[in-house]
């Protein structure tokens, strides 16, 4: 019998276990205890290394999909929920994500963000509804996040989404859970033991955190958003950011601030478009050389020989 798992083969709840070295935290120095704090959260960070290959095999799996208007959907109640909120609400202004393509089930609904809704994760039922309400199919991607790994909720989900074809993804900090079991992709980051025993919205929350930002941002990079380290199909929303897109068209077309200012502008603000723009290239053939490379600027720059 594995280690990580009872005689029913249940998953053990070690984000529930308390370390005897923290029995007296509460009588410490604050210095004392931040550095507790602190040294848990490196170890959170520590955790998600041994995922990686697992996680680029999920990013692998999730493109084709995605690449075809499918949604990237999160599932979570509490703390992972608010997580995967995070993470999905910024693709948007940071790679241009539609919002079209993007969904989240809640545990509680959307209120429960704010405040917590009782007994809302214990329903498998609810969150295999939501699959079937949203009309979850095989483009779509669906990521469940769950610290114990056994959230009735999200467990459900991932279940009723991967017997509709999606590609499901489960994110655990509790080895041999249910969630990784349930989901096409298992992600496990072992962080154990709470320096605050049960407070899953620390090293567990980091650890989830991490990975979602790590398998959102190689996604993105492999659907041809990012360009030269630059994120290439963000939204200029206020100056900073505007300014932002100027300095990026300037160094990548290798021109002028101002040229840079005035192709953006006749781009209408897209970074990508500007860039052939301020190369000198028609808006017509800008625009059919990135529609046929499907928005990757290095491949449309790479048939002009210009990059």
């Amino acid at each position: 019998m594995d280690d990580d798992a009872d005689e029913r083969g249940r998953a053990v709840m070690r984000t529930e276990d308390a370390s005897a070295r923290y029995v007296d935290l509460d009588a410490w120095g604050g210095l004392d205890i931040l550095q507790a704090l602190w040294e848990g959260q490196l170890a959170a960070v520590a955790a998600v290394g041994p995922a990686l290959p697992a996680l680029e095999a999920a990013a692998r799996a999730a493109e084709p999909g995605l690449r075809e208007g499918g949604r990237l959907v999160y599932v979570g109640a509490g703390t992972s929920a608010r997580i995967g909120v995070q993470d999905g609400a910024e693709l948007p202004p940071t790679f241009d994500w539609p919002e079209a393509q993007l969904g989240f089930a809640i545990a509680g609904g959307e209120g429960a963000l704010l405040r917590a809704v009782e007994n809302a994760e214990d329903s498998g039922a609810d969150g295999a509804a939501w699959i079937a309400r949203a009309e979850v199919g095989p483009r779509d991607v669906v990521v469940g996040l769950a610290a114990s790994g056994i959230t009735p909720f999200t467990v459900e989900a991932l279940k009723a989404a991967r017997a509709r074809g999606a590609v499901t993804i489960g994110i655990s900090n509790n080895p041999e859970a249910p969630i990784l079991r349930e989901a096409a992709h298992g992600i496990l980051a072992a962080t154990g033991a709470e320096v605050l025993a049960g407070s899953t919205r620390m090293k567990a929350g980091t650890a989830q955190k991490v990975i979602l930002n790590l398998f959102s941002t190689l996604v993105m990079i492999r659907l041809g958003r990012v360009y030269r380290g630059r994120m290439v199909a963000m939204r200029a929303t206020n100056r900073k950011l505007r300014a932002r897109g100027v300095a990026m068209v300037s160094e990548l077309a290798g021109c002028p601030a101002d040229t840079a200012a005035d192709a953006l502008a006749r781009a209408e603000g897209d970074i990508k478009r500007a860039v052939l723009l301020a190369g000198g290239m028609s808006q017509a053939r800008a625009d059919d050389l990135l529609l046929r490379h499907d928005g990757s600027l290095r491949r449309a720059l790479r048939e002009v020989g210009r990059t």
